[in-house]
This record gives C-alpha cells, structure tokens and sequence, in this order.
C-alpha cells in the first residue's frame, strides 16, 4: 500500500515508538498509584514525556504540560474552560470541527463568535484580526495549519496582535507539531494543543496541551488523580488539575520516542524530505487538464498537503479508484472542515486529499502523479 494520508495519522511509525510502547506495557503500573517498582518507573516515564514536550514547545516549566487523548479533547479543554457567556471569540473559516464544534457549542450558551472569512485560495487577512476585536473579545483561537489546503496561519504574527491587545491565544497545532518549530514564549501563546498520533509519530489515543503559567483553566473532568484523596474537589495544582483518571501511559511512552526520534533526525530535515514529495507532487498534477489543486502555493512555507479535485468527479469515486486501482490511500470527502469548504466551493463535491511523510518514495510519488494523469483522461 502507498499511504499518503498522513495528515489523518501517521500509520508508519519509527520502529523505536513501536519499541518504547511494547517496553511499557510490559513494565509499566500506574502513575502516581503506588510505590514499588512498576508504578514509580511509570512516573518516571511520563514525567520524562512531560519534560521532553516542555523543552520541545519552550515551556515555561514540565508542569504545564498536560497529557489529553488528542487535540480535539485539549482543544475543548482550552475553549470550555476559558470562555464564558458574554466573551467575544474570534477565529476562523479555517479551522477543523475541532475548534467549531466547541465555539457553536458555548455560542449556544451566550457567547459572542466572529468567524474571519478566507479567499478562494483558503487564506485568510490578517488585518481582519484586528478589524474585529470588541471591547469584550476574550480570545482568538485559530489553527497553525490548514488540514485541507495545508495552508499556514503566522501563529506569531497572530500572536503579537492577541498579546497588544490582551487577548487569549489558543493555537490548534494538530498539523504541525513535529513538522514546524513552535516556540510557545516567542509566539505568544497561551494554550498550545496538540495530538501525538500525527507529526510527533505517536500512538493513536495520544495528545496534549500546553498552558501559560498562572492561567486558570477550567478543567472538563474530575476525579481520581493519585493524589489529595479526602479533598471533595480536584487538586488544582498544574499539570494534575486538567488531568483526571489515570494516563495512557504505554501510548505517552511511545509520544516520547517519538519526539526523541524527531530531534535525532533533525525536524528541518523530515520536514524538507516530506515538503520535496509534496511540491514533486504538485508540479506534477497542477497543469493536468481537468485537474483542479486547492490552496495556496504561492509559499514554500505549508504543510506537506495538496488538496485536488479531477473534473465533477465526486471525491470518494477518486479516492476509491486510487486505492482499488493502484493501492494509493488518501482522504476524501469534507475533512471535519465545513467552512474551508464553503470557501473553496467544494461541499458537494468533497476533495482528494494527498498528506506526505518523509517514509514515502520518489517511486511512490511517481506513481501518484501517474495515477492522477490516467484517471484524468477519463473525465
């Protein structure tokens, strides 16, 4: 198989995740639920997890790194657990469902929400940021990177306008964490979420947060954390207060090998090898009668996506026939992204998705772009 849906998960791991994830679950016991042997060597492996993320993001400290199940929990964590009826949000029509399904939810309960639009490229304006802060704007909560177009946001250009205007920063990193350096102190953020499944080659089941020190945030659960028992109310102490119950620890071990793994190779270089296939990719596709590419290539900076459509083709027929035809695997269909779609037009038709790694092959990539060219001719 010729996976390129890399963007939905990163199915080929490195094989030192798969180790580190076996080696867990034959060592490990409950963080934090115990004093022998296999419950202390779990701590000890979270905590470095924990340390490791902190270092790898700039944290202030591993304390204010909080371990989730995926970005989508961090990212309801965040918006729940800052916002409150009466605040005004602004974020984007970029965003994943992720972000909009949280916002639509407190907007229901009374909050105000200002969706910033984007062009027929899938980008958005900066200056609309500013253009629409009201007096009680609480927040600007956006994504670093496009899972469609992979299209990029200037989180630290974003972030200097949310930091003037004392706003809260919350940044969807979904997308690029792993792939581009995030440096949470020089980019102003406030609450950074991010799953481990994608860029930082992890386990499925495996994300996180990270929070500004002395911010307060509402946590979404309760209840047991190893600690404080015959307190009636969660401790409140950082990182145990946004996390209740007991870790993923065998999938935060495999987390770990994997930002190792990144740091060992060299992000710049992944990330060059996987952005060489996309833009082989897309060279080869884009001038292909018929074929219609979505985003804006106008940059070298984006995600290693492209996003295409073959003539009125419905998306899954493409998808389908690349996968039973030439055993190429991509994502059709709307991607969790209803208004970036709404942009681009494409809501009844869906887009082919293609997400690269750096594990895919010239080979593979010619063979894509020949699958797309042979599928073209018979539009």
């Amino acid at each position: 198989m010729i996976y390129m849906d890399n963007a939905a998960t990163t199915m080929r791991k490195p094989e030192c995740v798969t180790e580190a994830v076996v080696a867990a679950m034959n060592s490990m016991g409950n963080a934090g639920r115990g004093a022998h042997a296999a419950s202390l060597d779990a701590s000890r492996t979270i905590y470095g997890v924990r340390e490791e993320l902190a270092q790898f993001f700039h944290a202030e400290s591993p304390k204010q790194i909080v371990f989730t199940c995926n970005s989508t929990e961090s990212l309801n964590i965040a918006i729940k657990g800052t916002i409150t009826p009466g605040d005004h949000v602004i974020t984007t029509e970029m965003e994943h469902n992720s972000v909009l399904r949280p916002l639509y939810d407190l907007e229901e309960k009374g909050i105000e929400l200002t969706i910033l639009p984007a062009d027929e490229t899938g980008m958005i304006c900066y200056d609309d940021f500013e253009k629409n802060i009201r007096s009680n704007t609480k927040a600007i909560v956006c994504t670093n990177g496009s899972n469609l177009t992979g299209n990029m946001i200037d989180i630290k250009r974003v972030g200097e306008i949310a930091k003037k205007h004392e706003l809260l920063f919350i940044v969807d990193a979904s997308q690029t964490a792993g792939v581009y350096e995030i440096n949470v102190q020089e980019m102003q953020i406030d609450i950074l979420c991010f799953t481990g499944h994608k860029g930082l080659f992890g386990p499925q089941g495996t994300g996180g947060m990270y929070v500004r020190s002395g911010l307060k945030v509402r946590p979404l659960k309760c209840g047991g954390s190893g600690v404080d028992t015959y307190n009636t109310h969660h401790p409140k102490e950082m990182p145990t207060a946004l996390e209740a119950g007991t870790l993923n620890g065998h999938g935060i071990a495999g987390l770990g090998a994997g930002v190792g793994y990144i740091q060992e190779k060299g992000m710049d270089v992944l990330r060059e090898k996987e952005l060489s296939y996309m833009w082989e990719f897309y060279n080869g596709v884009k001038d292909i009668p018929g074929v219609k590419v979505y985003g804006d290539f106008s940059t070298k900076r984006r995600c290693p996506i492209v996003a295409l459509n073959i003539g009125e083709y419905d998306s899954s027929e493409v998808s389908d026939e690349l996968l039973m035809t030439y055993d190429i695997s991509t994502r059709p269909g709307a991607h969790c992204a209803p208004l970036m779609h709404k942009a681009l037009g494409t809501v009844e038709q869906g887009a082919v998705r293609f997400s690269f790694s750096h594990f895919n092959t010239e080979e593979e990539i010619k063979i894509a772009i020949k699958a797309i060219e042979e599928l073209s001719k018979d539009e």
